[in-house]
């Protein structure tokens, strides 16, 4: 039997998917989870086979999350679920130790493919994104995100999702005088700064959907 633990922020999205998987005879629920802390908390107590991952949640979201679970539960496969992702930010998710990627819009039965083929050791990664990458990858076009290491593209990614620093280094078990220092440095990187430059910048490259902004 194959445990998955499904983390989403939106509740339909998890039901929906939860539905779905119970009706496979060899695929069992093993929880569901709104964020990436909860994701973590809940991998340890219940130890699932497979974690399918949203990226985009409130609170560490699920590139941190799946480098927790990755560095505490090496032997729990991470699948990240995502409607469409920039080349930066899926190498970052592999660098943090991603089984592979799941495009939301794929049927039922890639989903329970992918499961299978995530379960048995193998990478997966849905047509659509393959070709996305692919094709990011052969026009040679990397983004000034490419820059960042995998913790300030990790606390870029918070910025941008309405998180204030204190929030941050609470969540991230730093400092807040660290996490402006690594705020800082992706400034430089990145050539904005401020916090609502670095989302128009992460709006323009695809990071963020547009309806999430910046606090005032």
């Amino acid at each position: 039997m194959i445990n998955v633990l499904i983390v989403d922020d939106h509740h339909l999205v998890r039901t929906s998917i939860a539905y779905l998987l119970s009706q496979e005879c060899d695929i069992a629920i093993a929880g569901e989870a709104d964020d990436g802390e909860s994701a973590v908390v809940q991998c340890r107590q219940t130890r699932p086979d497979i974690v399918l991952m949203d990226i985009r949640m409130p609170g560490i979201g699920g590139l941190e999350a799946t480098r927790r679970i990755h560095r505490g539960m090496a032997d729990i496969k991470v699948l990240i679920l995502t409607a469409h992702i920039e080349d930066s930010v899926a190498r970052h998710t592999l660098d943090a130790g991603a089984a592979g990627f799941l495009s939301k819009g794929a049927e039922h039965q890639e989903m329970v493919d992918a499961i299978r083929h995530v379960f048995h050791g193998r990478r997966y990664v849905s047509k659509s994104i393959a070709q996305h990458l692919a094709l990011a990858n052969l026009s040679g076009d990397n983004t000034l995100f490419d820059q960042l290491s995998q913790r300030e593209m990790q606390i870029a990614l918070m910025i941008v999702n309405c998180q204030r620093v204190q929030e941050i280094a609470d969540r991230l078990h730093l400092s807040a005088k660290t996490i402006n220092t690594y705020r800082y440095r992706l400034f430089d990187k990145l050539k904005v700064s401020t916090d609502v430059e670095l989302t128009h910048l992460a709006l323009h490259h695809g990071l963020v959907d547009g309806f999430e902004t910046v606090r005032g």
